[in-house]
């Protein structure tokens, strides 16, 4: 069975790297959720939509 790219890359990355990869995908995620939060509840302020944020990523399942 042929492996695509972003698997052999993944594979060829030391832990730490493969560390920063997942960190980068979890802060950009949290980015995303952020701005989707701000246009759904552009009246929250920003204390309310990081309440929310962790709330949301604490309950997470995947």
């Amino acid at each position: 069975m042929k492996q695509n790219n972003e698997t052999s890359h993944t594979k060829s990355l030391s832990p730490q790297q493969k560390l920063d990869e997942a960190l980068k995908l979890y802060y950009t995620a949290r980015e995303l959720k952020r701005a989707g939060l701000k246009l759904l509840y552009p009246d929250l302020d920003n204390e309310k939509i990081e309440k929310k944020i962790t709330e949301i990523f604490l309950s997470a399942k995947s």
